[in-house]
């Protein structure tokens, strides 16, 4: 009888384990799953725009920049801006051409020659699209283009 029971409480603790190892390695499995399935889900957030975009320049905006009082020479500023427009928009953002060339001028015309050249391309086109959006704030039909970017530069 005592072996029977020996046999049995042997049997029980086995399945025991076998069970608890089964547990075990279903969690470790899942954990990869759901850590794949949270980036999944992560990436559907962020929303990647996959819409088409045609890009329409607008070439030779020079601005003067302001003198420092008594400084004899005239500095400019020279840039080419594209917009990244999307597919079908490009005869409307060509028609705004002359009103956003406007809107660079006001944007940039405050600059001097210092503040200028320790500005980056980057922050340049920061700032001229933020004056693109406040041109377009009141508009209805909202900016013709994405975004602005600065193709070329040139300091002097």
């Amino acid at each position: 009888m005592k072996t029977s029971r020996l046999i049995a409480v042997i049997a029980v603790a086995g399945l025991l384990c076998i069970g608890a190892g089964g547990g075990v390695m279903w969690w470790v499995l899942q954990r990869p799953a759901q850590a794949s399935q949270a980036q999944g889900q992560a990436k559907a957030a962020v929303m990647t725009d996959t819409r088409a975009y045609a890009y329409v320049s607008l070439d030779k905006v020079i601005v003067m920049l302001r003198n420092v009082a008594g400084e004899p020479v005239s500095h400019y500023l020279a840039l080419d801006v594209v917009f990244m427009t999307p597919a079908g928009s490009e005869r409307t953002t060509r028609a705004h051409l002359p009103l956003l060339r406007s809107v660079t001028v006001n944007a940039l015309s405050e600059l001097t020659m210092q503040v200028a050249s320790r500005l980056t391309v980057e922050e340049l086109t920061q700032q001229i699209n933020e004056a693109y959006s406040q041109a377009y704030a009141n508009d209805r039909g909202g900016k013709p283009f994405a975004e602005a970017m600065i193709s070329r530069l040139i300091i002097e």
